[in-house]
């Protein structure tokens, strides 16, 4: 009783004053002013008298004021009242789920299906990594480098000689990312197959053409493009020598990892990569088939007879002549 007293005087005692100078809807309608005070003395008398003189007035006065902070509180126990009181009274957190998604955003598919009799939900990419198959899709960067790399590690620990898949849509990004997915690509177990979709640009397209031998591929419509890293640097002019010695020698490892993974009709010197690459090299399909950047073109899946659509055989490749 006591605790009852004292959260009805802490929700009363503001609208005493305040109430009756301004229009307001906390505004007692056809009572006086005096009438208010009447309550909170019924409120402390509450916390040091007997129970059966103020539990009638605690029925029905407050629970009147009650239900006009009833707009703004909403309908709780009188603890969870006082509480809304003394941190932000009359404001609620449901505000927040009004606000629209930011834009360019897009939400995540979930697929749901039936395992051992009871249900089982995942996000699309979690179902495709059941299938090690591996989505590399927008920029490059340490997130993403970080993920790939976690991907490719679980799935070599699942079974290192299935070999994984991994579909590239980027245009590129940072080289110590790339670099970090490409030698995790190099030195697991399991034989990593590379799929261009849309485009693999800049760090993009060596992780294309660093997938397993004979098993880089590409759509009819994709776009690669290969060039020179490119970065920049401001300071002393010793800092600035240093920084520029780094990018020449990364320029010269990305050159060597080129002349190590392209396999076209002729084999191309460090120099005649060094001067493909002096600016953006913009390709399509066949011509990066010819380059070596990747093994065949993917058309699309047909119908068979005897398998279904599966395997080798249900798909029309496009290679080079």
């Amino acid at each position: 009783m006591k605790v009852e007293g004292k959260c009805w005087a802490i929700i009363l005692a503001p609208i005493t004053d305040s109430a009756y100078q301004s229009p307001s809807p906390l505004r007692l309608r056809g009572r006086k002013r005096k009438t208010a005070p009447l309550i909170i003395n019924s409120c402390k008398s509450a916390l040091v008298g007997s129970a059966a003189h103020t539990e009638p007035q605690l029925k029905m006065r407050p629970t009147f004021s009650l239900q006009r902070l009833g707009r703004s509180v909403p309908r709780c126990s009188i603890s969870r009242v006082q509480s809304a009181v003394r941190t932000r009274p009359f404001s609620s957190s449901i505000a927040s789920f009004d606000r629209t998604p930011p834009r360019g955003w897009t939400p995540t598919p979930f697929v749901t299906e039936t395992v051992g009799g009871g249900w089982h939900t995942y996000d699309i990419f979690s179902r495709l990594l059941k299938e090690r198959i591996i989505c590399l899709n927008g920029e490059v960067d340490e997130t993403m480098s970080a993920s790939i790399v976690a991907q490719l590690l679980f799935l070599e620990a699942d079974n290192p000689q299935k070999p994984i898949h991994l579909y590239i849509n980027s245009p590129g990004g940072s080289v110590t990312a790339g670099l970090a997915i490409y030698d995790t690509m190099t030195y697991i177990a399991s034989p990593v197959s590379t799929i261009c979709v849309g485009q693999a640009a800049s760090m993009g397209s060596l992780l294309l053409c660093g997938g397993q031998p004979g098993k880089r591929y590409c759509l009819p419509h994709s776009s690669i493009m290969i060039h020179q890293p490119s970065g920049g640097y401001f300071g002393q002019a010793t800092d600035i020598a240093i920084h520029a010695k780094e990018i020449l020698r990364v320029r010269a490892q990305l050159n060597q990892i080129y002349q190590r993974h392209l396999t076209g009709k002729k084999q191309m010197s460090l120099d005649e990569i060094e001067r493909l690459m002096e600016r953006d090299y913009f390709m399509g399909a066949q011509e990066a088939l010819e380059l070596g950047i990747v093994d065949e073109i993917l058309d699309r899946r047909v119908q068979s007879e005897g398998n279904g659509g599966e395997g080798e055989g249900s798909r029309r490749l496009f290679r080079g002549w």
